[in-house]
């Protein structure tokens, strides 16, 4: 039996060292990590974990969320790795190893995994309906302003800020016929996706339309 360990943060700004420490902690020989959302299972390093997986395996992750974010998704993720004859071990709930029968631990494992999915679900959708009563109330009190978007003037990331300004100021450039480049080659200067790059001309022109009115 291989005790396979799977870390998963959101974003690259976030660190692993937490779950890389418990899972080795925990006896894990071999991890698959990787920063991405969990909205979805389309995650390159948990499909590596899942071919990986053969018989009499155990995958262990810290908690359940870290597996997938919503229902559905653990769901299929779980009965994928069943289907490789694995099991699965989440630190954070409750352990049953002290139980010799399998079939009964197993069972007992299925039953908190599905309670503690139906939970994280409620509390998802809670979340939710907060965030959409709270958006509702702000705009009726004038106060909202929408998402703050990746690339703009109010940007968290100041390097994204300072590409949202030079590329507003080669679009402007190219605009008045006092820059001969493409959009392609701007984007390629600054290090973007020319996709991310129309993105930015439209909300560039959007602010601008903002400020005349």
């Amino acid at each position: 039996m291989t005790k396979i360990g799977y870390a998963r943060v959101s974003t690259r700004d976030q660190n692993l060292a937490r779950q890389l420490e418990q899972l080795k902690s925990a006896g894990v020989t071999k991890i698959f990590q990787e920063k991405i959302s969990g909205k979805d299972s389309d995650r390159p390093q948990l499909q590596k974990m899942l071919n990986y997986l053969r018989d009499d395996d155990e995958v262990i992750v810290v908690s359940l969320d870290r597996l997938g974010r919503n229902s559905k998704d653990l769901t299929d993720i779980i009965e994928a790795i069943r289907h490789q004859g694995a099991t699965l071990n989440v630190l954070n709930l409750p352990s049953f190893a002290g139980i010799e029968d399998s079939n009964l631990r197993n069972l007992i494992t299925n039953i908190i995994v599905e309670l503690y999915k139906y939970i994280a679900q409620e509390e998802r959708e809670t979340i939710r309906e907060r965030q959409r009563q709270g958006i509702e109330i702000a705009k009726k009190q004038g106060k909202y302003k929408g998402k703050v978007r990746e690339y703009g003037p109010d940007s968290p990331n100041r390097q994204k800020r300072y590409i949202y300004k030079e590329a507003c100021k080669l679009l402007d450039q190219k605009k008045a016929g006092n820059a001969d480049l493409t959009k392609r080659q701007i984007a390629r200067m600054l290090g973007i996706a020319p996709v991310t790059l129309y993105r930015i001309e439209k909300y560039h022109a959007e602010e601008k339309n903002q400020q005349e009115r």
